[in-house]
């Protein structure tokens, strides 16, 4: 048994902290700066009069289509007591409608040679198939059916299938997972009791235990009508053809409920909290340290990204110098910031080597402080780091689905499919004064 430490520490801002491992390798590429390059992508917009967000984007390079449609639901959208119903219906919405028989959604994508999948997370659910062009009318009619008739094949029966599906994945994923606890435990400090970031995305078993059939139909009554949500298409299409196809298949869908926008909802810490956590499916002891900070597009989440990479992104960066290659005590420190609709949160993470305990990580994480504010950030780190984030932007659009996740989000978080100009120019005007700012905010 590895204990899990979490530490919420009032060093800049009041923090958070925690022990646990994994998370994805952060590098930034080497490649030409974003000074002088335009990055866009051309598209069309338009509403239905119930209230769709249409956006198409043509790209005739191969004969196939990409469809995406990104509801504006995640697990922000619940209530305490009654969490994990947005990734509830992330798997209910693929089983059947009133016009698609149980399991056809699938198989009529596959046989097809199309692919498909959905995602739901804290601020957003998303579904999306590609296929050959010539199948583009199928998801169409797929896609409208599921959101405009889906609601009354759900029976008792059907509703228990799914919990029970559910239930066995939190049991698999978190429960039973090495660290698997370990962003439930964050969340539920660093964030105030009934915020919506203060549970996990998958919900917690009691609620989805309790969940009724009235609950489940009351939640996709407000919150899977046209009027939240955002249609994508992307690649080789008929512009018109397109169109009239939309309007046949979505046109007929009702308006819902009216949905508010979500209001921003940072949080601060009085003081700082440690936590601890007994993990028995842990292997090397971890710790998190986590402060809150603010939410995506606003210049600060900007500087923050920067922050994450210059402290622990390549072999000169203070936490990796001091971490791994002078005191020995870790692998890969990985700092990094998550700035999401509502709040946001940076974090620092690090697994200890073998025999190494967790007062040693910590006393080094200082000292890679201590270091980084005395060298500061160097212009070469700017533009390392604005090189490897357009990069990023390339690599996130080189795809039609690419394309069509890219306009979906930008549409339903900004209002702006357009937004990765604005986006790409934010990053550009990140100087090193904005990165030393923050820090120290």
């Amino acid at each position: 048994m590895k204990k899990v430490r979490f530490l919420a520490m009032a060093l800049m801002l009041p923090l958070l902290t925690s022990t646990f491992t994994s998370c994805d390798d952060l590098q930034g590429k080497e490649t030409d700066s974003l000074q002088d390059q335009s990055l866009s992508i051309e598209y069309e917009k338009y509403e239905l009069d119930n209230g769709l967000n249409v956006v198409l984007h043509q790209d005739k390079s191969d004969p196939i289509v990409s469809v995406a449609i990104q509801y504006g639901v995640g697990s922000n959208r619940e209530k305490k007591g009654r969490t994990g119903f947005a990734h509830l219906f992330e798997h209910m919405l693929f089983q059947e409608s009133e016009n698609v028989p149980q399991d056809q959604f699938f198989k009529k994508i596959q046989d097809v040679g199309g692919t498909l999948n959905g995602g739901t997370w804290q601020d957003g659910t998303v579904y999306y198939e590609v296929v050959p062009q010539n199948a583009l009318e199928m998801v169409l009619w797929l896609e409208s059916d599921r959101m405009g008739y889906f609601i009354n094949t759900v029976t008792e029966a059907a509703f228990a299938n799914q919990q029970e599906v559910v239930q066995n994945e939190k049991r698999q994923r978190v429960d039973n997972n090495p660290y698997g606890h370990t962003g439930w435990v964050i969340d539920k400090n660093l964030f105030p009791d009934g915020h919506p970031y203060s549970w996990q995305v998958i919900g917690e078993l009691e609620d989805l235990q309790s969940a009724t059939i009235a609950d489940v139909k009351e939640f996709y009554d407000k919150f899977y009508g046209p009027n939240n949500a955002t249609l994508v298409i992307a690649g080789d299409f008929d512009r018109d053809e397109t169109k009239a196809m939309i309007e046949k298949y979505f046109g007929e869908i009702k308006k819902r409920q009216e949905v508010a926008p979500l209001e921003v909802q940072n949080v601060k810490l009085s003081e700082t909290k440690r936590l601890y956590h007994e993990d028995n499916f842990a292997t090397a002891p971890q710790l998190n340290m986590v402060w809150p900070t603010v939410e995506h597009y606003t210049a600060d989440a900007y500087a923050l990204d920067f922050l994450g990479e210059i402290l622990s992104d390549g072999k000169e960066a203070p936490l990796y110098e001091v971490l791994v290659k002078e005191e020995e005590l870790a692998s890969e420190p990985i700092a990094f910031n998550s700035s999401d609709q509502i709040a946001g949160k940076f974090r620092i993470l690090v697994t200890a080597n073998a025999g190494v305990d967790l007062d040693s990580v910590e006393a080094g994480i200082e000292k890679a402080f201590d270091r980084f504010e005395k060298e500061g950030v160097t212009e070469r780190d700017i533009e390392r780091i604005k090189a490897g984030l357009e990069t990023d932007f390339y690599n996130g659009i080189s795809s039609v689905l690419g394309k069509s996740f890219q306009l979906a989000q930008y549409d339903v978080f900004t209002g702006d499919p357009g937004y990765i100009e604005k986006d790409i120019e934010n990053i550009k005007k990140v100087t090193k004064e904005d990165v030393m700012r923050v820090y120290n905010t």
